[in-house]
């Protein structure tokens, strides 16, 4: 069972920017040791900051791994919403936030595969942030089932909740950084054919 994990706001601006130097620092730490690899001791000498002075700031060395994936995953659903935005029609939303999701995971697999090993820990352990990415994300594929249904573009028996699941479980494989890297090799195919064989089962 996962120790439960609290991150410390900063009392004052000093503390806030010690607190952000913390995470910049554990970002490139574990971006080139890795993160099980790396204890609080060793994060601690590397920054030049004592054990005890981190724990200041962060209970445990999971709530600085959650700190840092939450601003992965921001980083992701920003590319996500930035690729969906002009979208003209809900159909190409549901193309382009799939197309987006697989593209931004194998970028940072491929990039940063160090701290892509955080978001895999984060997904197959469920931590809070990893958690929150999966709810933004059925979301917004719920926002655009509505969307569709209002235009006229998908089908409306289906229970809403029923069907942005099922979208969701067919997305999850390329999405989900567990297993998107066992599937880097189809994730771009991916995206085309099975935003085209939801699309054709959203349709009226």
């Amino acid at each position: 069972m996962n120790k439960q994990t609290t991150t410390h706001p900063g009392r004052g601006p000093s503390e806030h920017t010690i607190r952000d130097q913390v995470v910049a620092a554990a970002t490139e730490h574990f971006g080139h040791f890795g993160y099980e690899k790396t204890t609080v001791s060793d994060l601690a000498k590397s920054i030049g900051f004592s054990k005890a002075y981190i724990y200041k700031f962060f209970d445990s060395k999971q709530a600085i791994g959650e700190q840092i994936c939450a601003n992965r995953l921001n980083m992701i659903m920003d590319i996500v919403n930035a690729a969906i935005a002009d979208s003209p029609t809900a159909s190409e939303r549901l193309r382009q936030m799939l197309k987006a999701l697989t593209q931004a995971g194998s970028d940072l697999f491929f990039h940063d595969r160090k701290l892509y090993d955080i978001a895999a820990v984060a997904a197959r352990d469920k931590w809070p942030s990893a958690a929150l990415h999966e709810e933004r994300i059925r979301q917004r594929i719920e926002n655009i089932i509505l969307e569709g249904r209002g235009t006229g573009e998908f089908e409306r028996k289906t229970p809403l909740d029923e069907a942005s699941q099922a979208i969701f479980l067919v997305m999850r494989p390329y999405i989900s950084p567990v297993q998107l890297q066992y599937n880097l090799d189809t994730a771009e195919s991916a995206a085309v054919l099975l935003s085209s064989l939801i699309l054709r089962s959203l349709s009226p």
